[in-house]
């Protein structure tokens, strides 16, 4: 770190203008879209990535970090998150049962969330308001087709409150920050919340999530994965078991690997209720494996087996996925899904959200919706976090000089490039 002091001091001093303002030297770069996973240099200029490749001068970055033997990814993209906080509404998603994002985010990784169906096109504008135009966290919906959002089983078992073309409206307003549709938690036997979610999603160009609610025998899931959902609709809570996932000998369902031919999306969504290692680990086993990992954040799954994205993410290294092949499931894949391909990777011109993890070995354990427990002997940390080129979450200051190297009144500033110290003693 006092090589990087005097270069910042050489720059204050000199006036140099360098290339990049941020440099992560050495890192084993995973970047899925662009099939990189290999040591890299990674440099950032004006919130955008500026560069990779095996050697960047760090004469031309006005700051250079050694992240040598850490992972440096894309943000990790979640898109199954409740984040619909501050309303005060008991039991409700749209209130108490969610979560301000920035506190549950930044410090593993996350860059990127989609509200998964806490708004309606009823309070979309609301949501909006309180969390997604006041976050440092990049934060996207799925917009419930219920008009008042995931409030509880009065709202959400509601048909005359399930209208595709308010809700597609409302989607096509906010193009881009609504990026699909959801449906959830009905307990019905109708299949009207599903159909109306798709023809939504087909008026607004945009994929449906699906958590099916209740186990109807009027409505089974083979029939909704095989008949009424679209390629490119997803099935989120995949491994909960609660809906027929696993046929009677253990097997994956039959009407899933059909599914999935079909351009289906299958998505991990844990939560505090929807994920066993009786029907994950088999699935794995069989080579039915997630499109997307997501975590379905919330105030109970925080506190139980799911816990954060990394803890979920450490889950499927346990189960014998690759880093790379867990990564990409947490970044690349989620991206294409809510049609945001600008995110997710580390190309050249896309947003400089970067995260930084480790591999830590030990011996570890993790746990499911019932509180069974797997055995692991490696786990993902996160040391940094990037959002838009900005350091918003540093574990160990690998970012900052060390004390002794500073001035004896140093302070900090906000420089635009860089949340930097000033080298000049306060006078």
């Amino acid at each position: 770190m006092k090589g990087t002091f005097v270069l910042l001091v050489l720059t204050v001093v000199l006036g140099a203008q360098p290339r990049y303002d941020l440099l992560l030297q050495g890192g084993h770069v995973i970047d899925p879209k662009n099939n990189i996973s290999a040591a890299k240099d990674v440099a950032i200029r004006d919130g955008k990535i500026a560069a990779v490749s095996d050697h960047i001068d760090p004469m031309q970055a006005f700051k250079v970090v050694d992240v040598r033997g850490l992972y440096v990814t894309p943000g990790l993209v979640d898109i199954h998150v409740h984040v619909y906080a501050g309303t005060g509404e008991p039991g409700s998603y749209a209130g108490d049962n969610s979560l301000y994002p920035d506190g549950f985010t930044l410090r593993v990784g996350v860059t990127t969330v989609a509200d998964a169906g806490c708004s309606g096109y009823r309070n979309f504008q609301d949501f909006k308001q309180r969390i997604i135009d006041r976050s440092s966290t990049r934060v996207l919906a799925f917009l419930n087709i219920v008009g008042h959002g995931m409030r509880g089983p009065k709202y959400e078992n509601d048909l005359s409150d399930m209208e595709a073309k308010p809700a597609a409206d409302t989607a096509l307003r906010y193009k881009g920050i609504i990026v699909g549709i959801k449906t959830a938690h009905y307990s019905g036997p109708e299949w009207t919340p599903v159909e109306h979610a798709v023809e939504a999603g087909t008026l607004a160009n945009i994929p449906v999530m699906v958590d099916f609610g209740a186990n109807r025998p009027e409505r089974p899931m083979s029939e909704l994965v095989t008949r009424k959902l679209r390629p490119g609709d997803i099935y989120t809570h995949m491994y909960s078991g609660l809906r027929n996932e696993q046929d009677s000998s253990g097997d994956v369902n039959p009407a899933m690997w059909e599914a999935r031919k079909r351009g289906v999306i299958f998505d991990v969504g844990h939560g505090g209720g929807s994920f066993a290692w009786r029907i994950a680990v088999p699935a794995i086993k069989e080579k039915f494996l997630p499109d997307s990992i997501s975590t379905d954040l919330h105030v109970a799954s925080m506190n139980s087996g799911m816990k954060d994205m990394l803890n979920v993410m450490s889950k499927f290294l346990a189960m014998g996925l690759s880093v790379d092949e867990v990564v990409a499931r947490s970044t690349w894949n989620p991206a294409r899904e809510i049609h945001r391909e600008e995110l997710g990777n580390l190309s050249v011109g896309a947003p400089a959200d970067v995260a930084v993890l480790r591999v830590e070995q030990g011996q570890f354990g993790f746990t499911d919706m019932y509180g069974a427990r797997l055995r692991g002997d490696r786990k993902f940390t996160c040391e940094l976090t990037l959002r838009d080129g900005k350091v918003v979450y540093d574990l160990n200051g690998i970012t900052r000089p060390d004390w002794q190297t500073l001035p004896s009144h140093y302070r900090q500033t906000g420089d635009r490039r860089w949340d930097a110290i000033n080298p000049a003693p306060v006078r």
